[in-house]
């Protein structure tokens, strides 16, 4: 027995050290090994016409930013059109569109008159396109000038079905959990830029902005909430390339709220393991893929089950060795820290980062317990914005 609980100890450890350290560490020495194939269009060549999609619920703060954004990026106006869906909206953001489409004629503005979420909209709105190349973003995602080009630049190339934007976070402030969101998400984007010089694909596209062939988009179905990662599966699976391009920058507001933010990742986790169990098949086909999806995203996503394996270990193993006392009350100490730092405000970066890591693998837990329970909707809620 006791052998056995040392090697669940180790072996439990250990996945939690690949996907977190093993895994970013081994992309970034092939990354450097690694170009993307260079069949691109430039500037002066003749480039398609594209349609952005957008679902939108009570965002009268961005808005009308986000639009004018879009138009003022440096992509042909007259190869552009805008699709927004407003999902039942109670603000002013009708309004502000309504009001847009009398000074740009290529917005297509739909009124859905109840909730229907996010997923519907976008399935709706890809019906009625029939340009070669979507570009699916977020009503806060902001666009830089050169965005969408360098989105569309690398469809040229016949094997590539879908390119991810690179989203920069950004917070007028580090207060909250700002500061440690901001340097997690920077650490993921690293992975998948590795991921895809190495591999031409990435675990998943960045869901605020992204952009895929029209003829290789697949309706999500309408209770998933993960619709960005469903999707890029979907064309990894019909064997397209589905890259990051770091020079496709967007602009997104990182909230400060502890409370909204953690309600947005336990909606997320559930959603994760929605897409675990919908591409389940791809767990045992030997492929790189595979390596990629267990080692990115299904050992993350049981990472609080692996915690949870290596604290009851340890605390069976506690009759064997005195030891494990300090093993164990260091586990039990680790998984408080989220507490300690709600009510005393840590300075110490550090602490900060062991804080929001046991408050990730918390809401992914809450998540799974959500996902088990049953989702019947995708209905979603803009968290606060800092704007």
């Amino acid at each position: 027995m006791y052998n056995l609980l040392i090697i669940i100890l180790i072996c439990s450890s250990l996945l939690i050290i690949h996907t977190y350290v093993f895994y970013p560490l081994f992309m970034i020495l092939i990354y450097r090994n690694s170009n993307h194939n260079q069949l691109l269009f430039y500037s002066d060549d003749e480039l398609p016409s594209i349609a952005i999609l957008i679902a939108a619920h009570n965002e009268e703060k961005v808005i009308e930013k986000k639009i004018l954004s879009v138009f003022n990026t440096n992509y042909p106006s007259s190869k552009l059109k805008i699709f927004i869906g407003s999902d039942a909206s109670t603000d002013r953001t009708d309004e502000i569109i309504s009001n847009l489409t009398n000074t740009y004629s290529n917005i297509e503005f739909i009124k859905f008159k109840g909730r229907v979420g996010k997923i519907s909209i976008i399935n709706h709105l890809q019906s009625l396109c029939d340009e070669p190349v979507l570009i699916l973003s977020d009503a806060n995602v902001i666009f830089k000038q050169n965005t969408i080009f360098e989105l569309v630049k690398y469809f040229k190339d016949s094997h590539v079905g879908l390119v991810s934007a690179n989203i920069i976070k950004e917070s007028s402030n580090n207060d909250g959990i700002s500061y440690q969101e901001k340097k997690y998400l920077n650490f993921e984007n690293k992975i998948k830029s590795s991921e895809s010089y190495a591999f031409n694909f990435i675990m998943g596209a960045e869901g605020g902005c992204y952009a895929i062939r029209n003829n290789l988009f697949s309706k999500v179905p309408s209770n998933f909430i993960v619709d960005d990662f469903f999707i890029t599966m979907q064309v990894l699976e019909r064997k397209n390339y589905a890259l990051l391009n770091n020079l496709a920058i967007c602009i997104e507001d990182v909230t400060t709220d502890i409370s909204s933010e953690y309600r947005r990742k336990v909606r997320i986790s559930s959603g994760n393991f929605q897409n675990l169990f919908f591409f389940k098949h791809l767990l045992f086909d030997f492929s790189s893929i595979c390596f990629a999806f267990w080692s990115h995203k299904v050992l993350r996503w049981l990472t609080p089950f692996f915690i949870f394996i290596c604290l009851f270990s340890s605390v069976f193993l506690i009759p064997y060795h005195k030891f494990f006392i300090w093993i164990s009350c260091i586990q039990l100490v680790l998984l408080l820290f989220p507490l300690f730092n709600y009510f005393f405000k840590f300075n110490n970066v550090f602490l900060k980062f062991i804080a929001h890591f046991y408050l990730m693998n918390f809401a992914l837990f809450e998540g799974f317990i959500k996902f088990i329970k049953g989702i019947k909707s995708s209905i979603w809620e803009p968290i606060n914005r800092n704007v």
